[in-house]
């Protein structure tokens, strides 16, 4: 009996080390993407639901490290909810993550919800979290059980394809300007996950670091301009709202243009004439102090 006990005990002590030990690094004022999938459940069914969020991280008290939802979405089988405020929390320096707030639909409708991570698993580059919660919308309220991945922005290729921040080069398909997508958008960037996505650009999600220029060559067989911008969820008369950050004017066919990101932070790049056309940049500096996975006492 005696050595069960103290089996019992060293087992007890031997997981509590681990459980210390195994936590991700987060600092402030560093960007995150969090993304996976799962279920969401009632009594009458089950729907299979994916989260695809862009995490900015804010102030720091303690171990609880404040971030804000820049950009993402949620779905519930084929229907998709576009982030429009949202903030959470990292607690215990990582071991826990806590989302709240609102979510729309395409319709126009406000969803809500409150999700609740736990650190499972972690390698030198990526942790791996698992979420309970709920959502809840006008019609129903779902359990969610959710498998995901929390990466830094500055340690994956979001591109698909070999990146050079400085030289990036992204393509204007042919036929883009037709809401039916693009004449030729299966077998491009067929080393990536997304290669027979439908699209409008060669690359619609872009992580590059501030200050780098990428260039926009038009290869539609009419002129195109991109603008950034905040896109109003619903809206379908006046979809977005220019910010002024990037205006590239007119492109004409097999022309290009450079864009240069000066400033750290989320671009939603747009055509105004044809505003299926998106692209998503995370601009935010590489840093080495932010890796995940080998835990630091961030101090209390």
């Amino acid at each position: 009996m005696k050595l069960v006990i103290s089996l019992v005990a060293l087992l007890i002590v031997f997981s509590g080390f681990l459980f210390n030990e195994s936590f991700a690094e987060v600092s402030k004022n560093q960007a995150f993407l969090l993304e996976g999938s799962g279920f969401a459940v009632t009594e009458e069914q089950i729907k299979f639901t994916e989260i695809d969020l862009g995490l900015s991280s804010q102030d720091q008290r303690g171990s609880t490290i404040s971030f804000v939802i820049e950009d993402g979405f949620l779905t519930l089988d084929d229907e998709e909810f576009i982030i429009s405020d949202l903030e959470g929390k990292f607690l215990r320096e990582g071991r826990y993550i806590r989302i709240n707030g609102n979510i729309e639909s395409s319709s126009g409708d406000e969803t809500t919800i409150s999700f609740f991570g736990r650190l499972v698993a972690e390698s030198k580059d990526a942790s791996i979290y698992g979420f309970t919660g709920r959502i809840t919308t006008s019609d129903d309220t779902y359990k969610i059980i959710y498998t995901t991945k929390l990466s830094t922005l500055s340690k994956i290729n979001l591109v698909s394809t070999i990146e050079e921040p400085k030289n990036l080069v992204i393509r204007i398909l042919k036929g883009s300007s037709s809401q039916g997508g693009a004449d030729s958008y299966i077998g491009l960037d067929t080393t990536g996950s997304d290669s027979t996505r439908l699209g409008y650009f060669s690359k619609d999600r872009i992580s590059v670091e501030p200050g780098s220029t990428i260039t926009l060559v038009n290869n539609d067989v009419v002129s195109h301009s991109i603008l950034s911008g905040k896109e109003n969820y619903g809206d379908r008369h006046d979809p977005f709202d220019p910010d002024g950050r990037i205006s590239t004017g007119n492109v004409s066919p097999g022309d290009s243009i450079n864009i240069t990101f000066d400033d750290a932070g989320f671009y939603r790049l747009y055509d105004p004439d044809y505003p299926w056309m998106k692209i998503v940049a995370y601009v935010f500096p590489s840093s080495d102090s932010l890796v995940l996975g080998q835990g630091q006492n961030l101090g209390n």
